[in-house]
């Protein structure tokens, strides 16, 4: 994947302290990683990056609805999400990324590309199980689920009466008397 100009920030000019960057994620920036799982998208990243001295902190958070088909009745539905991402930018001789909780950036490096982590942060963000709200409130009324009711085994107890040999009938007969007594 090459780097999005979008989501490069250049840190080289900015001074010590806060800065907040803003970035509104749609269907066009997962197809920069070949991610089609979402019908639609539309995600808002800010992003926080405190320069100090020796390195960089970047605090992101993200919000937004993306609209995808549920696992259970393959409609459509829009899943609100949100999550959080903490990131640390280190400075050393060659660029590292193998550490989960910080990157290694190579001295006179002047920006940092954060697509790869936004996009980490927002696909991870969503659940394994994707279930439609109007599954669990039984609200929602489709065709896969009037199907799976349809199809569905359903308990008929019927008494299921059995053909007793007459010789086991009266062994049965020789033992309720026997009680009787």
């Amino acid at each position: 994947m090459d780097n999005i100009k979008e989501f490069l920030i250049q840190f080289s000019g900015l001074k010590l302290g806060k800065h907040q960057f803003e970035f509104l994620v749609n269907n066009t920036f997962f197809n920069h990683f070949n991610f089609e799982e979402f019908n639609d998208s539309n995600i808002k990243v800010k992003v926080q990056l405190e320069k100090k001295s020796t390195m960089l902190e970047l605090n992101f958070t993200h919000s937004g609805i993306v609209n995808l088909p549920c696992d259970l009745t393959n409609e459509d539905f829009d899943l609100p999400i949100k999550g959080k991402l903490k990131l640390i930018v280190k400075f050393g001789d060659e660029f590292n990324d193998e550490n989960e909780e910080y990157i290694v950036l190579p001295h006179g490096e002047f920006q940092v590309n954060v697509a790869q982590y936004i996009y980490e942060m927002i696909v991870l963000s969503i659940p394994a199980k994707r279930i439609h709200p109007g599954v669990k409130d039984g609200s929602l009324q489709s065709e896969a689920l009037h199907n799976l009711k349809k199809f569905s085994p359903t308990e008929n107890k019927e008494k299921e009466t059995e053909e007793i040999d007459p010789r086991w009938e009266s062994l049965k007969k020789l033992l309720t008397d026997k009680n009787k007594k």
